[in-house]
């Protein structure tokens, strides 16, 4: 686990702007098999293609959505282990990696992007990527 003086403050750069802070299994399992509609998860991180890579792309393309998920969402990977580990298990096949952001529509998985389709992958192209999927699926 990571020490928390280090984790509040990337995990408040999402959480800041609207995104819904998951802590537990239950609120994992909730938001995903309650909403009708989309729900957008960014699966948090320490690493460097988190702050400047993942958590930009994911805040650009909250901005400027034209048609934006019901529901954002963020669990933090080795703090909120729990909670992380749940929403890992409704993004199968898809082996775990964080950062990594999944786009579910009335429970179902329709979008996943993986770790290594963040790193070293400008922040502006991935939202590019986001908003596509925007379009398609919310």
């Amino acid at each position: 686990m990571y020490p928390l003086h280090i984790t509040t403050p990337m995990k408040a750069d999402l959480v800041d702007i609207g995104f819904e802070d998951l802590t537990t299994t239950d609120q994992v399992d909730d938001i995903i098999t309650n909403t009708k509609g989309t729900v957008f998860i960014v699966i948090n991180s320490v690493c460097g293609c988190a702050a400047g890579n993942a958590r930009p792309a994911a805040k650009l393309a909250m901005q400027y959505a034209n048609k934006k998920p019901d529901k954002f969402a963020t669990v933090f990977a080795g703090v909120d282990t729990a909670a992380t580990n749940q929403v890992r298990k409704y993004t199968l096949p898809y082996p775990p990696s964080s950062p990594s952001m999944a786009l579910f529509k009335d429970g179902k998985l329709v979008h996943f992007v993986e770790r290594h389709q963040i790193e070293g992958v400008a922040a502006q192209v991935i939202a590019r990527h986001l908003l596509t999927a925007f379009e398609e699926y919310c």
